[in-house]
């Protein structure tokens, strides 16, 4: 008969305490899942763009794209930990992602305009979806996921600031 210690560990649900009871981590999860889809669904357009961006901006672009789809990735990791953290499942295709996600698959291959106009929309809702989550953080005291997301609209807000520089800076040449 295996002892209490082997007992524990043998189960497949394990009660987590940490501050925060189950229905409000799952309310949590559900709209980190969708803080996450989004950051995904922008990772993947960015990439996009970083492979097919042409014309007079290319180096910029191309450079630029890169560190946004580099940060997109480590910050996606990041986000499923915080969703498996709180107890829960991280959604992990591309068919989960496209069900709860603002942002929509490319279609085509957009010129290098409508690449930055995209992208700024891009931040933009990501930052939207993280700030809707906020009221949810407070509610549940979970200062831990308000950091994170915290972290994460500075970082978007700032790509939209540049991105929005680049088209203007554009349209004044």
């Amino acid at each position: 008969m295996p002892n209490k210690i082997e007992a524990d560990f043998s189960s497949t649900h394990h009660d987590i305490n940490i501050g925060i009871n189950e229905q409000d981590r799952k309310a949590l999860c559900k709209g980190l899942s969708k803080f996450l889809a989004d950051s995904y669904l922008l990772y993947l357009k960015t990439q996009n763009y970083h492979w097919n961006v042409t014309g007079k901006m290319f180096q910029a672009l191309h450079v630029l794209f890169e560190q946004q789809y580099k940060d997109l990735a480590e910050a996606v990791d990041e986000i499923a930990e915080r969703i498996r953290a709180l107890g829960e499942y991280a959604p992990g295709s591309f068919a989960s992602f496209s069900r709860v996600s603002s942002i929509k698959e490319e279609s085509s291959i957009p010129t290098a305009e409508e690449m930055i106009q995209n992208l700024v929309i891009g931040h933009e809702t990501v930052v939207s979806t993280a700030r809707g989550l906020m009221t949810l953080t407070e509610e549940c005291e979970d200062d831990v996921t308000a950091d994170m997301l915290t972290q994460r609209m500075q970082v978007h807000e700032k790509y939209a600031w540049m991105l929005r520089s680049m088209i203007s800076a554009n349209k004044s040449h």
